[in-house]
């Protein structure tokens, strides 16, 4: 795919799946509004008068005033319809008087009047064309923003007794939706953690990662054992292939790389509250990250998942692994948006060596909103803006409370 070059940076980083709701207005209006009221008027209005001006001071011999056409044509690609017919009409009758006032001779007469009229008519029909295409446009960006939030739902502070921050980067700025995909379920046997990245692009990516959420959320709050939640994600990766390729939708092999993490119920032991158990189904490498300095997860020995039928005798399920977390640390988990981030020389954006010296720096970085925050700029700054793959920065650790 090729590399998208990204309008804006995410504003705040918030925690997972709080972030606003879109505010969608007529792109023209936004790009020509002084303290929220539209101001796209002026520039037509400008045209007009100086159009006219300009002619009244010229000679004879060089008249400008059909250029007054264009004033139309620059409303329509500003105003609303009745802004862009008010414009027509004024042009058309300044075409007029102006003209008009000039010695027989000098005057551009029928012709010109023509076509400022002629111009006019289309201008409107032009301005009609444009605000039912934006109309269309913002229609389909709700869509995909009710999708976003259906795929990547929103999670209130402190859910499942977790501190926890991520922020998504849509590698198509316009999409705002694609294959990677995260969520957090707390349940009776504790508090369940995913992230993944569905192999491909485009709403096929969106689908498959909508169907292992589902999985997910239902089977992290039910089942005891996180091996057995493992189990089901791999299941339904693979019905949902068969799916597709029984509705003659087959697109290849799907896969998912993931991370399932699970933080168990502190039943009084100690020890059982300071560790957790992770599952990795050859996801990025995930990070440990404290005020004391930054350690890697065990990579685990899981393959994507939706593969296992393709290595059907060369090794058992994914293993689950147990790794100490105390707390105040945290675990930072990314897609290969972040790490195969490049820059102009094609180098590798350095992350964990970028965090540590961060970390090193100020030990508050270890805080899941602020690290969020610094892996999404240093890899931003890292690639000039131009990603070229969806990315996702996650940041989760225990809290204080539950829910």
């Amino acid at each position: 795919m090729k590399p998208v070059r990204l309008g804006r940076l995410v504003g705040p980083v918030r925690p997972v799946g709080t972030d606003e709701g879109p505010a969608f207005s007529s792109p023209a209006f936004s790009a020509l509004a002084v303290a929220g009221r539209s101001v796209g008027w002026v520039p037509p209005l400008v045209l007009l008068i100086g159009i006219a001006v300009l002619d009244w001071n010229t000679t004879g011999e060089f008249r400008i005033i059909s250029w007054i056409v264009l004033v139309p044509g620059i409303a329509a690609a500003l105003c609303r319809v009745a802004g862009t017919v008010a414009f027509a009409v004024l042009s058309l009758a300044t075409y007029v008087f102006v003209d008009g006032a000039w010695p027989h001779q000098y005057q551009t007469g029928l012709p010109d009047f023509i076509l400022v009229a002629l111009g006019g008519v289309l201008a409107v029909l032009a301005c009609v064309v444009r605000l039912r295409g934006e109309r269309r446009m913002l229609h389909m960006r709700d869509v995909a923003e009710t999708t976003r939030r259906t795929v990547l739902r929103p999670l209130p502070p402190g859910w499942g007794g977790l501190d926890h921050a991520a922020v998504y980067l849509a590698a198509d700025a316009f999409a705002r939706v694609g294959g990677d995909f995260y969520d957090v379920q707390p349940g009776p046997h504790g508090t369940r953690v995913l992230i993944g990245d569905v192999q491909g692009k485009g709403l096929d990516a969106v689908e498959a990662a909508a169907a292992l959420l589902g999985t997910f959320r239902e089977a992290g709050y039910h089942e005891p054992a996180l091996a057995t939640v493992a189990e089901r994600l791999e299941v339904r990766m693979l019905r949902h292939v068969r799916y597709r390729a029984a509705m003659g939708r087959d697109d290849g092999d799907r896969f998912a790389t993931a991370v399932l993490i699970g933080f168990p119920e502190n039943r009084g032991e100690a020890a059982a509250g300071l560790a957790v158990e992770v599952v990795n189904f050859g996801h990025e490498p995930s990070l440990i990250v404290s005020p004391d300095g930054v350690r890697s997860l065990p990579p685990g020995d899981g393959l994507p998942l939706g593969l296992s039928e393709l290595a059907r005798g060369e090794g058992g399920p994914a293993s689950v692994v147990r790794v100490p977390l105390a707390d105040g640390e945290t675990l930072l988990l990314v897609t290969d948006g972040v790490t195969e981030a490049r820059d102009a020389d094609g180098t590798f954006f350095p992350l964990r060596e970028r965090v540590a010296d961060a970390v090193a720096d100020d030990p508050r970085t270890a805080d899941p909103q602020r690290l969020v925050a610094f892996v999404r700029d240093g890899t931003l700054r890292h690639c000039g803006g131009r990603l070229a793959d969806d990315t996702t920065v996650f940041a989760v650790r225990r809290g204080t409370s539950r829910p």
